[in-house]
């Protein structure tokens, strides 16, 4: 007769296709029951906030509902930074767990409920005549409200018997937020005024429009308007049309183009949060920019915004168009005025520094010619994150994979790997990691290698140090022991679970990347550059966050 654990491993396997974890205590007897049944894949991670991880990009990647599991007590604890990472990242995912007995906790037992809550994680708990259900209704709750829940399966519950599998209802997938009443049409309406009578009128999408499936809708809109048009830095590439592109805004942005955006005189921003750093920690925009923001939240996410429109990116994007042709309106001409080429060029950078270690511009840009053009780049946290952004292009949004941004972690690096490489199976999968998260996410470093393989490969940028707080904090005179690391052999580290490890001190040691991308993916193991760059070139955007900061 099925156990409480096939249960649930039955009703989840209607709505995953992949399951990420570690095995333990309390999740043996619903892996068994996964295993065996087949219907989803299983990753075997080395850590559990590694399985989360690779879970949360297996999201963004693919757009499809994530699942990870994790055994109870210290398999659960260290879920936790993940969980975090997913609660403000609005990532759909559900996290099968062991809980303590029904007869209450043990002397090593701890609140996971409370804990999970603690982060923004909502927990159901399954019995013996409602586990389907339950996990049914755990479906459903992180695919309304985007964000993990916590499913758990008590310990001395696990195997009791539940008879047949029922036939459990389907979760309800909520509808686009469609703008409705008179005072949404009349805030599309003066939007698409302000638009029509725009001379520079700029567009910026975010991963909410991505999400949306507002990429079409918002090419015809900068068509109509003759915008020039960018992406937030987990948006890029939304818009279809790369020729009047300006790439990513705010400190990730190049100098030049963050220049012509600040000449908008009319900016509609789709789906995007607002963040300081989107925004220049609010140097974006001229004081006279009209500024009209378009999301789903409850109200408008920073002060700059002059109006605000709620609703889907999608639709609301739909709406203006069509108030724009019963207004016979006619684009501005101001994309086709400008050289879009000298607004986004990067610095070469000089090959080496003044202290004879590699430059990472120069490294960044080299790499950038170099890469597979149908890739995914997973960024790990840390200073060199603004490397793979501003010189690394990617096509679509699931094709940058930023895990740890949201609640500024590091560390989540490795495990990305395996979740962006199964979402896309025939792309080169990118890692761009510091050393400092590199050594703390070291357990799914094999993860990382074996799911990847020859699809894979890793940029760790090896400075010898946590690089942020050095520049943050070291250039205040505060004691610069705490943030510097031993030099650490990461191609070494890379051979040990079998990849192909490259010592990197000069651009022509990265003719071994050149070599490894002209060979055919299963003929080539995973590689794994250790760049030995300086510490002494500042990243655009750090150095933004030193002058607010300073």
């Amino acid at each position: 007769m099925p156990s409480v654990s096939a249960h649930v491993a039955a009703a989840l396997a209607h709505h995953v296709d992949q399951v990420f974890g570690v095995m333990g205590n309390g999740n043996a007897h619903f892996l068994d029951a996964l295993e065996r049944d087949g219907a989803v894949a299983y990753t075997a991670m080395r850590h559990e906030a590694g399985a989360v991880v690779a879970a949360d990009a297996y999201h963004r990647a693919s757009g499809r509902l994530a699942a990870a599991t994790a055994t109870y007590g210290a398999g659960f604890t260290n879920t936790l930074t993940a969980l975090a990472e997913a609660r403000q990242a609005h990532i759909p995912l559900v996290l099968v767990v062991g809980d303590e007995p029904t007869s209450g906790p043990r002397p090593w037992g701890v609140d996971q409920i409370a804990l999970a809550s603690a982060v923004g994680a909502r927990t159901y708990t399954v019995g013996r005549t409602d586990a389907a259900a339950t996990t049914v209704i755990a479906v459903e709750h992180a695919l309304t409200y985007r964000v993990p829940t916590v499913l758990a399966i008590p310990y001395d519950v696990a195997t009791r018997e539940a008879g047949p599998v029922p036939q459990a209802p389907s979760p309800a997938a909520p509808a686009p937020l469609a703008p409705a009443g008179p005072f949404a049409a009349g805030a599309i309406a003066d939007a698409a005024a302000a638009l029509a009578g725009a001379e520079r009128p700029f567009l910026l999408a975010g991963r909410g429009a991505w999400i949306s499936g507002a990429g079409a809708a918002l090419g015809e809109l900068a068509a109509a308007t003759g915008a020039l048009t960018a992406g937030t830095a987990l948006g890029r590439g939304v818009f279809p049309d790369t020729r009047y592109d300006l790439g990513v805004t705010g400190g990730f942005g190049a100098e030049r183009a963050m220049e012509a955006v600040r000449t908008a005189d009319v900016a509609v921003l789709f789906g995007a949060s607002l963040n300081q750093f989107t925004m220049r920690f609010g140097d974006l925009f001229a004081p006279g920019t009209r500024v009209i923001q378009v999301d789903v939240a409850p109200a408008a996410t920073h002060p700059h915004v002059g109006a605000y429109v709620r609703g889907d990116a999608r639709l609301v994007a739909e709406a203006l168009v069509r108030e724009l042709r019963t207004l016979g309106a006619m684009p501005s001409g101001w994309r086709e005025s400008v050289d879009l080429a000298d607004l986004v060029a990067r610095p070469a950078g000089d090959g080496l520094a003044p202290d004879g270690r590699l430059d990472p511009r120069s490294a960044a840009a080299r790499i950038g010619e170099l890469l597979p053009a149908d890739r995914v780049v997973v960024s790990d946290g840390g200073h060199f994150i603004g490397w793979a952004n501003m010189y690394w292009p990617v096509a679509s949004p699931d094709r940058m994979i930023m895990v740890g941004t949201a609640y500024q972690s590091i560390g989540l690096g490795f495990p990305s790997v395996a979740g962006a490489a199964l979402a896309h199976p025939e792309s080169t999968v990118v890692l761009t990691t510091g050393d400092g998260g590199g050594l703390m996410a070291l357990a799914d470093l094999e993860s990382a290698v074996r799911v990847a393989g020859g699809h894979g490969l890793t940029v760790v940028w090896n400075d010898a140090a946590y690089g942020a707080e050095v520049n943050l904090y070291g250039l205040k005179g505060l004691a610069q022991g705490p943030m510097r690391i031993p030099e650490v052999d990461f191609a070494a580290l890379g051979a040990a679970v079998g990849a192909q490890g490259v010592v990197v001190r000069t651009l022509a040691d990265l003719e071994a990347l050149a070599e490894w991308a002209a060979r055919p993916a299963d003929e080539r193991p995973f590689l794994l550059l250790d760049l030995r760059i300086s510490g002494a070139v500042i990243a655009p955007y750090q150095e933004e966050i030193i002058r607010v900061n300073s």
